[in-house]
């Protein structure tokens, strides 16, 4: 099936952070192997992949998002990227580098594909008779995230910065509401969403999400970070768009971790049906309501809520 020329997944993200020793004790709370180097940390999940890279810096904020592409691609992405106003800069590392309207910092290269090529699908089975369906608290397994799944941006304009993804990178919307958030996937293959944006005042970092097994693994990471001291956040619950189970973890900047499970699967080629939902039908089916802390952008000038 022909696909046209877009972006197949993230390579990783690099992120500013204020502190790097904060920024370990979270991360291998988490769940994620955290290697020291000189001036930055690298984040891997179960499966080896450097999914990021935490760089220090006076405040919290994207440094960076890398993007990997198909060879055959890579000639076309760069003429959709200045078609789009992409704005190039000249960078030691490979690549294409370029600012998009938000003014983050872009980089297509090409690299090998980290989105799964069909869904993932881990069968839990319902506990035959006579049989434990459950262990003990002591014995429930440290939870290890599989894989960055996507990340989520603020920009104060929703349907620009989907506009600019994928006329530049060839994303596809997903599904959104009005011009409050958008989700967009890879048209190669690809979770129901890669990058997502919402609205804001500014441009900001709001989480990356982390695919686990299951929903026992998103409640068990939960119950893992609180047991580290890191209680606030939004979860458990079960998106509407995407449909993932979810648990969010606040970092020390104020920004999220998920953990996410069973997202829907966006296979190449494939049209899928994007809807426009209102605000109550397009977060989430079930779960606690949402706490003001979650859509609060610390890289606004906005007063944080109380």
């Amino acid at each position: 099936m022909s696909v046209s020329p877009g972006v197949h997944s993230i390579d990783h993200y690099a992120l500013n952070v204020p502190s790097l020793d904060e920024a370990s004790q979270f991360f291998e709370n988490f769940g994620l192997d955290v290697q020291r180097e000189p001036n930055q940390l690298l984040l891997r999940a179960a499966d080896g992949h450097v999914w990021a890279k935490i760089l220090p810096a006076p405040s919290k904020s994207l440094a960076y998002l890398s993007f990997n592409c198909y060879e055959r691609d890579y000639g076309a992405l760069r003429e959709q990227i200045e078609v789009a106003g992409g704005r190039f800069e000249e960078c030691a590392e490979p690549g294409i580098w370029f600012r998009d309207p938000d003014d983050n910092l872009l980089q297509v290269k090409v690299g090998d594909k980290t989105m799964p090529d069909q869904k993932t699908v881990h069968h839990h089975s319902n506990t035959a008779p006579n049989s434990r369906g459950a262990t003990t608290r002591d014995g429930v397994a440290a939870v290890r995230p599989r894989r960055l799944s996507h990340v989520l941006l603020f920009t104060p304009d929703v349907l620009g910065a989907l506009n600019f993804y994928e006329q530049a990178l060839g994303l596809k919307l997903s599904d959104k509401s009005l011009d409050i958030i958008a989700f967009s996937h890879a048209p190669h293959g690809c979770d129901h969403h890669l990058v997502a944006f919402a609205k804001s005042s500014a441009k900001g970092w709001h989480h990356a999400a982390w695919e686990v097994d299951s929903i026992d693994e998103v409640g068990a990471g939960a119950s893992q970070m609180a047991a580290a001291g890191h209680v606030k956040g939004w979860g458990t619950g079960r998106h509407c768009l995407g449909s993932n189970y979810f648990h969010y973890v606040q970092d020390p900047w104020g920004s999220f971790c998920e953990y996410s499970a069973d997202m829907d699967y966006i296979g190449a080629g494939v049209e899928w049906p994007a809807g426009d939902y209102s605000p109550q039908n397009s977060l989430y089916l079930w779960g606690p309501d949402v706490p003001a802390n979650f859509i609060f952008n610390t890289e606004a000038d906005i007063p944080a809520p109380a």
